[in-house]
């Protein structure tokens, strides 16, 4: 009888270990970026969140439609089996709200800079909803895809002042020559339901965005009840690139929400 109470108490040792570790266990961070960029623009919060113990996955994201790119995270969700924070910048925040759908281990959802649309709205539609936007100009001539599409770039010498004001010129320089172009037909597609109405999500963007009308976000975080919005005084559309501390400070507290 005592061998027996006493490997009945290891069990529960054991199994309460084990609920304590899932319990403190880190979620992991998947980072989504927007049009116009790539996943390097994730270096400074990636480099401070695996500091501080994180796993980060940087995404891909095709930017080719809103359908087709939240397919792909979504299959990348399916191939994390721990919690995790999806992350999204500016059209990627309309991907992160689809690809969240039917994915349990998503436990919260952080847009930077980014478009929370709801079901039936466009990024296009959303940026000219509030005055500010000045993309449209800065717009390049449209690139003709073979199936018909186009393909949009920002112009190189219209990109610093435009995209990334508060980043260095030298910097914004080779993030214009290395821009991912979306396509026109990705800006204009419908969103479907979005996974912030039963997601917790947190908010944070700059002052001075050119592409995205900072009331047009403080919009979009209250609509969708935002558990925190943090506005960072003086920052571009690229808030994560010019201020990774203070993403990456929100993105933590996310993790960390009950």
């Amino acid at each position: 009888m005592k061998k027996l109470m006493t490997a009945l108490a290891c069990t529960a040792s054991l199994m309460m270990a084990a609920h304590a570790s899932a319990q403190t266990e880190k979620p992991t961070v998947v980072l989504v970026h927007g049009a116009f960029a790539d996943a390097s623009s994730w270096n400074g919060v990636a480099k401070i969140l695996e500091k501080d113990g994180y796993t980060v996955v940087a995404a891909a994201n095709p930017l080719r439609s809103v359908s087709s790119d939240g397919a792909a995270v979504s299959a990348l969700l399916s191939s994390i089996h721990s919690p995790v924070v999806l992350v999204g910048h500016s059209y990627g925040g309309n991907v992160i709200s689809a690809a969240a759908n039917d994915h349990p281990n998503v436990k919260a959802l952080v847009y930077v800079s980014a478009f929370a649309p709801e079901a039936g709205e466009t990024v296009a539609g959303l940026a000219g909803k509030f005055p500010g936007s000045t993309l449209g100009p800065t717009l390049a001539a449209p690139v003709a895809l073979g199936d018909g599409g186009k393909d949009l770039y920002i112009q190189q010498d219209k990109f610093h002042d435009q995209f990334a004001a508060d980043v260095p010129a030298g910097q914004a320089a080779l993030m214009a020559a290395t821009q991912r172009p979306v396509t026109e037909a990705a800006l204009n597609e419908q969103a479907g339901p979005p996974a912030w109405k039963h997601i917790a999500s947190w908010h944070i963007y700059g002052d001075q965005d050119k592409n995205i009308p900072p009331q047009a976000m403080a919009f979009m975080a209250q609509r969708a009840d935002a558990k925190a919005v943090k506005v960072v005084k003086g920052a571009s559309h690229v808030v994560m690139v010019s201020n990774p501390g203070p993403v990456a400070r929100l993105i933590e507290t996310a993790a960390m929400a009950k």
